[in-house]
């Protein structure tokens, strides 16, 4: 068996996950600043899918997800990448994965994608719209248009905000954004939701990036939404007022995080978060000011 490479159908739509990388990613106190009361009330059940019971650390991964829907292959949130230069985090720098590979395993060549979704511009969400061939950075998928939020696309660009902040804002920027955006195959949408199909549709998330974004999927009876990063751990389930350590908005990020959550709590939409190691997607059900998991989908 492929633990690497994962199926479910939802609706008319065939969901594939691909896994980049996994592993311990820090400790929950640093991760999700306040979260301690409520990681100690999740500890029974959130080791060892979600805690290393050894040391403690948050367990996750980087895994992006392949939908095939209304014809179209479609690439949500491709990784990290190989051979980035990712001073801020280095477990993120210089990676040598056969993700392309796995991809390929799955049934997904390069030439056959037709969209990439960037749920927002981070290390991990957008690192292989991109890879290297010649000494320059070129699109992966060279038939595909990409989605890049434009509050992220303004953000993290040359003349925004977050360059002042960190080198590796700037890096991927660089090598993952930028070349896509030159090569006249990026589309930066806004407004209150870009429709992708007759199932598929982005909306706005902000917090965790100014343009973090969640897709909704909606076929036959099933429902879904894709969370991106407004969930690390379903820890932040019990508390889903304490945002990461990465967000940079972080009051913003739970309001958001709180409403979405809500209304798939409310409407059955299966949550499916990008970092989620093991089983990746979860029917909530509201429980107090939180929200407790119900079933986790296979």
């Amino acid at each position: 068996m492929d633990t690497d490479i994962e199926r479910i159908e939802l609706g008319d739509v065939e969901v594939i996950k691909v896994v980049e990388v996994r592993g311990p990613f820090g400790a929950p106190g640093d991760l999700f600043p306040g979260i301690e009361g409520a990681w100690r009330a999740g500890e029974e059940w959130l080791a060892p899918r979600f805690q290393d019971p050894d040391s403690g650390a948050v367990l996750a991964a980087v895994q992006a997800w392949v939908l095939r829907s209304e014809g179209r292959t479609i690439v949500v949130d491709p990784g990290v990448g190989n051979g980035r230069e990712r001073p801020g985090t280095p477990h993120f720098s210089g990676l040598d994965t056969d993700f392309p590979d796995r991809l390929v395993r799955a049934g997904v060549r390069p030439e056959d994608v037709d969209l990439v979704v960037n749920t927002h511009v981070h290390a991990d969400h957008v690192g292989w719209n991109t890879r290297e061939e010649g000494g320059s950075w070129v699109p992966t998928f060279p038939n595909a248009t990409y989605l890049v939020p434009r509050a992220d696309h303004d953000f993290f660009g040359p003349e925004g905000a977050a360059r002042t902040v960190r080198d590796n804002h700037r890096f991927l920027f660089a090598d993952s954004v930028a070349p896509v955006v030159e090569a006249g195959q990026a589309v930066l949408w806004e407004g209150e939701s870009h429709r992708i199909d007759g199932q598929l549709t982005l909306e706005p998330a902000p917090g965790h990036t100014p343009g973090s974004s969640v897709l909704r999927l909606a076929s036959g009876t099933d429902r879904a939404v894709f969370v991106g990063d407004l969930l690390h751990s379903p820890a932040q389930f019990l508390a889903p007022s304490c945002s990461s350590a990465m967000c940079v908005d972080p009051a913003e990020s739970a309001a958001s995080r709180v409403r979405v959550l809500g209304r798939a709590a409310d409407e059955g939409e299966l949550v499916i978060p990008a970092h989620f190691p093991g089983p990746g997607a979860a029917e909530i059900r509201r429980d107090g000011a939180g929200f407790a998991v119900h079933r986790w989908a296979a």
